[in-house]
């Protein structure tokens, strides 16, 4: 089993920056492809960005290409999100996910059903 605890949102000015961390435990997450998601009120989740297993490739949701980057540090068992340019509807819940199977490579899912471990979330809010 692995928990996953998101940390580092906040409320941010648009055109202001945030990094999300997601720190894991239980288990090693080197071995498995990792995503965010966010959720803002009323609306499905979605998904935002992910990383392959061992971090040499990324995908993102066209929303946040060019302004967010995903990362992750395998010795420390973290994942993480740099955000810029921060708008008013980047505002939601971010969620860290691990892919429901290991050693995926350049393969990203962007459907939730096929993630299996999630954190709790962190609320980001950025004000106009």
């Amino acid at each position: 089993q692995v928990q996953l605890v998101e940390s580092g949102g906040g409320l941010v000015q648009a055109g202001g920056s945030l990094r999300l961390s997601c720190a894991a435990s239980g288990s090693a997450i080197d071995r498995y492809n990792m995503a965010w998601f966010r959720q803002a009120p009323g609306k499905e989740r979605e998904f935002v960005a992910a990383i392959s297993w061992g971090g040499s490739s990324t995908y993102y949701a066209d929303s946040v290409k060019g302004r967010f980057t995903i990362s992750r540090d395998n010795a420390k068992n973290t994942l993480y999100l740099r955000m810029n340019s921060l708008k008013p509807e980047d505002t939601a819940v971010y969620y860290c996910a691990r892919k429901n199977e290991h050693y995926s490579g350049s393969y990203f899912s962007t459907s939730s059903t096929e993630y299996d471990y999630w954190g709790q979330g962190t609320q980001v809010t950025v004000s106009s």
